[in-house]
């Protein structure tokens, strides 16, 4: 049996979380829940994806997390001509040696961030895909471990199609979290006017070593779930199918079980954030969105009416009771 964390431990992640957080908001401004969001993406071992018009700092919030826990990070640029080996890596015959040497791909680093992953070809996007799943390149029959720990930040803009290939719903099943990034409201534009300038980028210190950063996702996986916190996770995926629940009418395919895997992992990893060694029923009702956002498909009248995925996730939190069954009412004993 597993031991779980204790108490020094959650601490310990608590500590670490908030330097990391101190150190992207140097960087990051106005996007604190986005930035939550992510810590809890690489504590439960998922990956996220990031949707948002040009110029909003997904790049650099990648570059600042791999700075914070002192990993390699790589950016990939998608178009249309990537090949899947400009990704990966791939053999090359070495004269030196008289043998086929493997060459590794930018995907062989700590954190990778995929710019506009809608641009790349559907054979490169599953490339980089498979790659994410199964955490291991595979060239000429031979497996070549990623790195531990390994997260990728994709990034898709929803503003241009033409060129474009768009994540189909079976891809997106991938991963953890699907993040849009809230606008940036005056006071935010203001500060970042007299705190940034174009191509400046204030410095980020290490703050926590890949090493560490692999032991405490282990400790968030073995983080306690009770079973009735499982209980309203398996209701609440179940919910999203159609004729399951009066909310999931409109709805033409549900989550499937790896969605109720991604909100268990992403709930033990929220509550380990907040220094509490149980994931509770409001850390599934926090993550809830990101991971059932991109895993439930609408039908047409739904899209029609205005209907989004994200306004049904709100119904079913509503509607799903948290506990199966009410708690018994203690009876009053009567009197003579």
């Amino acid at each position: 049996m597993q031991e779980r964390p204790g108490t020094d431990a959650a601490r310990a992640i608590h500590d670490a979380a908030e330097r990391i957080r101190a150190n992207v908001a140097r960087v990051i401004v106005g996007a604190e829940e986005t930035v939550d969001l992510v810590l809890v993406a690489v504590l439960a071992g998922g990956h996220v994806l990031l949707e948002d018009v040009p110029g909003t700092g997904k790049t650099t919030m990648a570059r600042a997390f791999a700075r914070s826990i002192g990993g390699e990070f790589r950016r990939i640029q998608f178009t249309p001509d990537l090949m899947p080996t400009d990704v990966l890596g791939l053999n090359y015959y070495s004269q030196r040696s008289g043998e086929f040497e493997f060459r590794p791909g930018p995907v062989f680093s700590h954190i990778v961030i995929g710019d506009e992953i809608n641009r790349a070809s559907p054979k490169t996007q599953s490339a980089l895909l498979e790659a994410m799943q199964e955490r291991r390149v595979t060239v000429m029959g031979t497996a070549h471990p990623l790195p531990d720990p390994f997260f990728v930040i994709a990034t898709q803009n929803p503003i241009e199609l033409e060129g474009t290939y768009p994540l189909p719903e079976a891809q997106l099943d991938r991963f953890l979290f699907k993040l849009d990034v809230p606008r940036a409201g005056t006071a935010v534009l203001e500060r970042i006017i007299l705190d940034r300038g174009i191509g400046e980028e204030p410095a980020v210190e290490c703050v926590l070593t890949g090493e560490e950063l692999a032991a405490f996702a282990t400790l968030a996986r073995q983080l306690h779930l009770p079973p009735s916190v499982a209980n309203y996770i398996a209701r609440l995926v179940d919910a999203t199918h159609p004729g399951c629940s009066p909310a999931a009418q409109s709805v033409r395919f549900g989550a499937s079980p790896r969605a109720a895997l991604a909100l268990a992992a992403a709930s033990r990893a929220r509550a380990l954030l907040e220094g509490r060694l149980n994931a509770g029923f409001e850390d599934v009702a926090a993550v809830a969105l990101p991971v059932l956002g991109h895993r439930i498909l609408l039908d047409y009248s739904a899209r029609i009416s205005g209907q989004t995925p994200g306004s049904l996730v709100g119904q079913l939190l509503e509607a799903v009771p948290r506990q199966e069954h009410e708690t018994p009412r203690l009876l009053k004993t009567q009197t003579a």
